[in-house]
């Protein structure tokens, strides 16, 4: 009697044994899962920053003379039709709807010398501390194909009221 419940017991191990080991298996997957998942997060925040910080030294370069300005340039299509929104409005009324400031720069007297600093915030924007003291915040819409990203928007103030909203209220 006692051999005979000493072979009931054998495959209770051994189903533990093979249950623990698929589990742990999971477990790793899971992991290897969220890495990717990292790099892939910081991958795309470094070509964000990368982006901004090529439209800044652009802006730095040309001096806030290039035409279109910069910010077009670099700018996806539903911006760029909320900027060109401000232009027709400015061409039928000869005065502006626009900001009444440089919003790369938070000024309308650029210091394109100022130092910057470029970073990611939680909720994926690309925030460029100014060494006057402001931070401007872009929103950014990238392609994972080919690792590139235009400004979507940009957030104008503490109660996130944006570029894009902005112009589109009020160049109409």
């Amino acid at each position: 009697m006692g051999q005979k419940l000493a072979e009931n017991k054998m495959p209770t191990y051994k189903s533990l044994t093979l249950l623990l080991t698929i589990g742990l298996m999971t477990v790793g997957h899971a992991i290897a899962d969220v890495s990717t998942v990292d790099q892939k997060q910081n991958a795309m925040a470094d070509i964000k920053i990368a982006t901004i910080t090529k439209m800044y030294q652009q802006d730095i370069d040309d001096q806030g003379m290039s035409n279109p300005v910069v910010l077009q340039q670099y700018a996806d299509a539903d911006l760029q039709a909320a900027m060109q929104l401000e232009q027709e409005y400015f061409e039928k009324t000869q005065t502006s709807c626009n900001i009444d400031y440089d919003v790369l720069w938070s000024s309308q007297d650029p210091d394109y010398t100022q130092d910057k600093k470029f970073s990611i915030t939680d909720q994926g924007l690309v925030q460029v501390s100014l060494a006057q003291g402001s931070d401007v915040y872009y929103e950014l819409s990238c392609d994972d194909n080919d690792k590139n990203c235009q400004v979507a928007d940009v957030v104008l103030d503490q109660d996130g009221k944006t570029l894009r909203q902005h112009l589109l209220e009020t160049c109409r």
